[in-house]
């Protein structure tokens, strides 16, 4: 049995622009480009291996939720997942009834109480990838957007140790100096 904690995000071109310091006279100058591109991301954290699963999507509806959940899975073919989950609409949805029924050896889905984001894990791993991707700075387009996405994503996939450090779950070990 595994546990996942299931969100989605979507990585916007406009994001606020967060504090950043900068040399007296010589203040970082953010490019816009006058439009709203943007990513939607459908993804899973393990917390006790540090497996960052995340998927694209066109949309963030009940059928991209389905999708997502076929690729889950297949991902995890030989294990039951427990994929904790907010109480999105898309999560409830008519649509995904005879799936669950249909995979209910394999997959069991477990709703946090509503509006309790800082339960949710993944939480932490969208802020990270919003820190990386789109802190202080614009993208052209939406394919701009998808490669900063792409090389975020490939480059943590190789780090389970600080992802879980960043989900909370490994405590940094800290050596004391007497």
């Amino acid at each position: 049995m595994i546990m996942l904690y299931e969100d989605e995000s979507h990585i916007r071109s406009y994001q606020a622009l967060h504090s950043t310091w900068a040399e007296t006279g010589k203040q970082r100058q953010i490019p816009t480009y006058g439009h709203h591109a943007h990513v939607t991301l459908f993804g899973t954290v393990n917390a006790d291996d540090g497996d960052f699963f995340c998927l694209p999507s066109e949309t963030c509806d009940a059928q991209a939720f389905l999708d997502f959940l076929t690729h889950v899975l297949e991902r995890y073919r030989d294990k039951f997942i427990v994929m904790v989950l907010d109480n999105a609409r898309i999560h409830h949805a008519t649509l995904l009834d005879s799936f669950l029924e249909e995979y209910k050896h394999r997959l069991f889905l477990l709703f946090l109480p509503p509006y309790s984001p800082d339960l949710n894990p993944i939480e932490r791993m969208w802020k990270w990838l919003k820190e990386a991707v789109i802190f202080n700075r614009f993208h052209k387009d939406k394919k701009a957007i998808q490669a900063s996405v792409t090389d975020f994503l490939e480059w943590v996939t190789e780090l389970p140790e600080q992802i879980l450090q960043r989900i909370g779950c490994v405590i940094p070990n800290v050596e004391t100096s007497k």
